[in-house]
């Protein structure tokens, strides 16, 4: 999985940080590359990306014993859920022994999602998937890990314990 980031101004493409390392057990490790494209391409070459809404199945990336969540409501937009939105979401697949199970409905902040998302500064963040952490519905984690890369973005919705238990963030 690989975060892209797009910057509006710059046409030379560049590797911001190799592999991103930490990784426990030896699989590939994620990437975070500029990639940069001309603009004639973009509607050509990719398909339409947009918010998380009813019926989208999300990967969950902590380790609550969920494997995907079916989003069921975004919590709060017209049009669906983006980068640090809560949605309720339903389990569909899960791990035998976790801490919910199929089935279950849930809150979840979405961590990564493949909607482009500007930045203050030009630049662009998209992901490859969608992905959400599972939280109560005080907004406490049920999981203790999370897994691969987050958004800074997500220090602005007040998801700082998401930060801190990140692996990267990007």
């Amino acid at each position: 999985m690989a975060a892209f980031l797009r910057s509006k101004c710059s046409s030379v493409g560049r590797t911001l940080m190799g592999s991103l390392g930490n990784n426990l057990y030896g699989a590939a490790g994620s990437s975070v590359e500029a990639v940069i494209r001309p603009s004639h391409c973009d509607a050509i070459s990719q398909q339409i990306r947009t918010f998380i809404q009813m019926r989208t199945n999300l990967k969950v990336v902590d380790n609550s014993g969920a494997k995907r969540v079916m989003c069921i409501a975004a919590k709060r937009g017209k049009y669906g859920a983006r980068l640090g939105d809560t949605i309720i979401g339903s389990v569909k697949e899960a791990q035998p022994r976790g801490k919910v199970k199929k089935g279950d409905v849930v809150y979840g902040v979405v961590v990564r999602a493949a909607m482009k998302k500007g930045r203050s500064d030009g630049s662009e963040v998209q992901f490859d998937d969608n992905a959400i952490v599972l939280v109560n519905n005080k907004g406490e984690l049920i999981g203790t890990r999370v897994f691969g890369p987050v958004p800074h973005e997500l220090r602005k919705k007040k998801h700082l314990k998401i930060l801190a238990l990140a692996e990267h963030i990007v």
